[in-house]
């Protein structure tokens, strides 16, 4: 017998959309950090992670987890600590 989740229908809301967009957001900028092409201490790489944050957190709301919500909760407040810390190095140059 199979579990029961192999057996239900497969439904993407517009809120698990938006999650999965997240996800990707910040998959793709941790690949692009680990190959160079990325820097840690720009305000492109903080800026990518607090987007990426926000958007699993807005499907969050709709399904909430709070383990989840409270890793997306601090992703996002540290993001947003490093690109505070970034803005007056990418004004100054």
């Amino acid at each position: 017998m199979s579990p029961g989740w192999r057996n239900r229908p497969v439904s993407l809301s517009i809120f698990d959309a938006v999650g999965a967009v997240g996800v990707m957001i910040i998959i793709v900028t941790y690949l692009l950090l680990q190959t160079g092409k990325m820097e840690s201490r720009g305000i492109a790489y903080s800026a990518f992670n607090a987007f990426g944050s926000a958007m699993i957190i807005v499907s969050l709301w709709f399904d909430f987890n709070l383990a989840a919500f409270i890793v997306e909760f601090f992703w996002l407040v540290i993001s947003i600590y490093g690109i505070l810390k970034s803005v007056p190095k990418s004004f100054g140059r």
